[in-house]
C-alpha cells in the first residue's frame, strides 16, 4: 500500500494568517472572537464571530484576480501557496499533471448570491455583474487554486457541510492511494460572514447567545456551553506519496494512516444522540489505520460547544474506545477560532500535526468541567504529551461523519 505523508501546511485563521502564528496563538489560548465587522449587526441578537483579520489577498494573487473572486477563494489560494512554499514544491510543466487540488467548502460563495439578489431587487436585472456565478460557485475554491498554481491533476471540491475540509484530506489520500497523482493540495476554505447566514444560523438555534462577552462565548465540552461561535478561514496541507516525497528530499510532517466516513441517517442538522455514526467512523478509522484504541494519544475533537454535539461526541468516543477513551487527551480549537464550517476539519488537521511534532496539545479555553462529560478534556492550558498518533473528528450537518488518523514521523 502506498504511504502518504503531509509535507507542507498553510493556514489563514482568526488568530493568525500563517501556520506559525496560528499555532503560537493556539498554545497561548488566544480567542479570535469579537463583534462582527463585515456588516451592520446593530439590531441582530447574534452579532459575534471569529473573523479573519488583516488579510491582504494581493500577497498571494494579483489585484485583478482578488477583485473577481470570493473571499473564500482568496483564502484558498493563500493557504495553498503557503503550503506549497512550506513543502518546497514548485509546480511547472514537468509535474503539473501529477498535482491535484481538493479544496472544500460548506457554503462556497453564498454571500455573493445574497449580494446579487439584493442588487436585482434594488436595481433590476441589468445590475447583476458577470462574475457572480464564478465567484459564487462552490468549486471555485479548488478551481481558482488550480489556475493560480498550475495544478493540472484531479481537481475536485467536496461539500460535506462542517466535515468538508476534513473529507477533502481523506479523499486526497485516496487519490494518491489509487495512483492518480503524486501530490494533492487538500483542505478547506470558508467565509460566510453575512446578514443572511448569521440570521439563518441564529434562527436555527446552534449559535452562542453570549454576545456581551465574545472571547468567552464558545465553551466546548463545558457544563455551561450554549452554542458555537461562527468563524471563517482556511487551511491546507500538501499530501504526497512517500516515493515522491523522498525522491525530492521533502520534510515529512506526519503520515496519513487512514480515515473513515459514515452517515447517521438520523436528522438534517442534529447529531444522533447515541453517537452511533460517529462511533462507527472512529472504529472504522482505527481499523483502516491498523491501530488499537490504546495507541491513540490525541483527539482533535469536532467540539462545537453545542449541547447536542459535545454530548454525542463524548458517547461516540466511549463506544469506539471503551476504557481507552479515558486516557485520550481531547481538545477543541473551536474555542479559539470558532466554527469555520467547511474549513474547520482542515484547521484541526494542521493543529493535530503541530501537536504530534511538538508533543503538546493546545487547550480548550473557557472550559468548566461537565460531570456528564467525564473524559480528559485539555482545559484552559496546553498539556505536554509524548504522542505518536492523533485522530481528528469532523461531523457535518446531515449526519456526515469523517474521522482520520495521523502518525508522528520518527526522524
Amino acid at each position: 500500500m502506498t504511504r502518504v505523508f503531509i509535507t507542507g501546511m498553510g493556514a489563514v485563521t482568526p488568530i493568525g494568517n500563517d501556520v506559525a502564528t496560528f499555532w503560537r496563538n493556539l498554545l497561548a489560548g488566544k480567542s479570535g472572537a469579537g463583534r462582527i465587522t463585515s456588516f451592520d449587526t446593530e439590531d441582530m441578537p447574534h452579532n459575534i464571530a471569529c473573523e479573519v483579520k488583516d488579510f491582504d489577498p494581493t500577497q498571494y494573487m494579483d489585484r485583478k484576480t482578488a477583485r473577481r473572486i470570493h473571499r473564500s477563494s482568496q483564502f484558498s489560494v493563500a493557504v495553498a501557496r503557503q503550503a506549497l512554499t512550506d513543502a518546497g514544491l514548485t509546480i511547472d510543466a514537468t509535474n503539473g499533471e501529477r498535482v491535484g487540488v481538493l479544496m472544500a467548502t460548506g457554503g462556497g460563495g453564498i454571500t455573493e448570491i445574497e449580494a446579487g439578489a439584493l442588487e436585482v431587487v434594488r436595481k433590476g436585472w441589468r445590475s447583476v455583474g458577470p462574475f457572480v456565478v464564478p465567484s459564487a460557485m462552490a468549486n471555485a475554491v479548488s478551481c481558482i487554486v488550480s489556475i493560480e498554481v498550475g495544478a493540472k491533476g484531479p481537481v475536485m471540491t467536496s461539500t460535506a457541510a462542517c466535515a468538508s475540509g476534513h473529507y477533502s484530506i481523506i479523499e486526497g489520500y485516496h487519490f494518491l492511494q489509487r495512483g492518480e497523482a503524486d501530490v494533492i493540495i487538500a483542505g478547506g476554505a470558508e467565509s460566510l460572514m453575512s446578514m443572511l447566514t448569521m440570521a439563518a444560523f441564529g434562527r436555527m438555534g446552534p449559535l452562542s447567545s453570549r454576545t456581551d462577552d465574545p472571547e468567552h462565548a464558545c465553551r466546548p465540552f463545558s457544563v455551561d456551553r450554549d452554542g458555537f461561535v461562527a468563524g471563517e478561514g482556511a487551511a491546507a496541507v500538501i499530501l504526497e506519496t512517500e516515493e515522491h516525497a523522498r525522491a525530492r528530499g521533502a520534510k515529512l510532517y506526519a503520515e496519513v494512516l487512514g480515515g473513515k466516513l459514515t452517515g447517521d441517517a438520523y436528522h438534517i442538522t442534529a447529531p444522533d444522540p447515541t453517537g452511533d455514526g460517529a462511533a462507527r467512523a472512529l472504529s472504522g478509522a482505527l481499523q483502516l489505520a491498523k491501530l488499537p484504541p490504546e495507541a491513540i494519544d490525541i483527539v482533535m475533537a469536532h467540539g462545537t460547544g453545542t449541547t447536542l454535539n459535545d454530548a454525542s461526541e463524548t458517547l461516540a468516543l466511549k463506544r469506539a474506545f471503551g476504557e481507552a477513551a479515558y486516557r485520550l487527551k481531547i481538545t477543541s480549537i473551536k474555542s479559539m477560532v470558532g466554527h469555520a464550517l467547511g474549513a474547520a476539519g482542515a484547521e484541526s488537521v494542521v493543529a493535530a500535526v503541530c501537536a504530534l511534532r511538538e508533543g503538546i496539545v493546545p487547550p480548550t479555553i473557557n472550559y468548566t468541567p461537565d460531570p456528564e462529560i467525564d473524559l480528559h478534556i485539555v482545559g484552559n492550558r496546553p498539556e505536554q504529551v509524548a504522542a505518536r498518533y492523533a485522530i481528528v473528528n469532523a461531523f457535518g450537518f446531515g449526519g456526515q461523519n469523517v474521522v482520520a488518523v495521523f502518525g508522528r514521523v520518527e526522524e
